[in-house]
């Protein structure tokens, strides 16, 4: 199959935006590219999705698919772990599976520890990889950290690869901030131990950027993250290394947790900085439950972005969270399963109904405001409450132009939005 440019630019931004849109912190434009396929990250692009592998890298078949279906949800940038020899020497042919299946997503290698030596026992990894992520906290020692960081950032020049210097709470490099935390000691009035260790988790981002440019790496090729699990301590660090620099910004809470916990603080910390003008690309670290899809940090991330009119992504639903009046759970069940139906149409519609991640679908439970939230929707449906008569009535563009009934209910509402997504924004013949 052939190849796809995919460059994601302004233009790819909500119309309309509000003014956080307008105010962002202008970042050096980052191009992370695979063949054809390039994602810009900064530069006055869109905010880009990015995501994360949990399959064992070695596994080549297995890391293939997850990136095929996170990059189907969404993620515009896929990494993932390379870690061990086999994993750096399978990285090549997932590359390779992934473009014999038109999978174009680029990629990128998280390195810890042995970084300096994958990359240049395994000429292939780092040529196959669209960009390297670096974690300075975890490259050695004394002049081992030195000499294993200029391996990969040499590495990085050779091959015209952008990185992603990463520091993490947890793996801050500790010989900074033992030397930080000495000289605050001997000031007349030290700030305490959290101020100097989030300020260290700055300026190990900012040294380690410098020194990458001093060894060749243009601050075009730079991005940089510092993580914490944190919601205040992130927003400060983020901040703080927004005004130290003009190299792009990565956002993450990292460790954010599970389920509710991990969406609500992901969302509040990245949320107040985007509305400030901080972040050029997000992932949301959040703890997958059992068995369930990866995808779901994508759907969150967009969700984010959409919600704060910076991107769109896909459809929204607009539903009631129900009450005494709501009979049974059928409004549940139809709110759930036509968010799930969209997303699982956005991959086609992407193709032949441009302009559709713009639609609003209400799906409502009684008709206190269930038909008003139709007719205001681009396409709604208001289903009987307790008590009321067993119709859906069902409003275009707030024209009502069915009303439903009886155990297809969620079939014949499902057919009417295809309809309406074709009649509205389907390529037509000749376009």
């Amino acid at each position: 199959m052939a190849q796809k440019t995919i460059a994601v630019h302004p233009a790819d931004a909500a119309p309309d935006a509000p003014s956080v849109w307008s105010k962002r912190k202008p970042t050096h434009p980052v191009k992370v590219t695979n063949g054809s396929v390039t994602v810009q990250i900064g530069g006055g692009a869109p905010v880009v999705v990015q995501s994360m592998t949990n399959t064992a890298t070695e596994d080549a078949a297995a890391t293939a698919a997850q990136v095929k279906a996170l990059a189907a949800a969404g993620s515009e940038i896929v990494r993932i772990t390379v870690n061990t020899p086999q994993a750096a020497a399978a990285v090549a042919e997932i590359r390779a599976r992934l473009d014999d299946e038109g999978v174009f997503t680029p990629l990128v290698g998280d390195f810890h520890y042995n970084g300096h030596k994958l990359l240049k026992d395994y000429p292939a990894c780092a040529a196959a990889l669209s960009k390297y992520r670096i974690n300075p906290g975890n490259v050695g020692k004394g002049e081992r950290h030195d000499d294993n960081f200029a391996t990969m950032v040499k590495i990085a020049v050779e091959n015209d690869k952008p990185v992603r210097i990463g520091v993490n709470g947890g793996s801050l490099d500790k010989e900074l901030l033992g030397a930080m935390l000495e000289a605050n000691r001997a000031l007349a009035k030290p700030r305490s131990v959290r101020e100097v260790t989030l300020e260290a988790i700055v300026q190990s981002a900012v040294q380690s950027a410098q020194r990458a440019e001093e060894l060749g790496l243009p601050p075009d090729h730079i991005v940089l993250s510092t993580k914490v699990s944190d919601v205040q301590d992130l927003v400060a660090v983020c901040r703080r290394l927004s005004q130290l620099s003009s190299w792009a910004l990565h956002l993450g809470l990292t460790e954010a947790g599970g389920g509710t916990k991990g969406i609500a603080a992901s969302s509040a910390a990245l949320a107040v900085l985007l509305a400030e003008g901080i972040g050029d690309t997000i992932r949301i670290s959040i703890t997958p439950a059992p068995g369930k899809a990866r995808e779901e940090e994508v759907y969150v991330a967009q969700e984010l972005l959409q919600s704060m009119g910076l991107r769109q992504f896909a459809p929204q639903v607009v539903s009631c969270p129900g009450c005494g009046r709501t009979s049974s759970d059928l409004f549940q069940k139809m709110a759930l399963e036509t968010q799930q139906y969209l997303r699982e149409r956005s991959p086609v519609w992407r193709l032949t109904a441009p302009g559709f991640e713009a639609m609003t679908v209400a799906v409502m439970g009684c008709v206190v405001n269930g038909p008003g939230e139709s007719a205001n929707a681009d396409i709604g449906i208001s289903l009987p409450g307790r008590g009321e008569s067993p119709v859906a009535p069902v409003f275009c563009d707030g024209v009502k132009k069915a009303s439903l009934k009886g155990e297809t209910i969620m079939s014949d509402f499902k057919a009417m939005i295809d309809a309406y997504v074709a009649a509205r924004w389907g390529v037509k013949a000749g376009q």
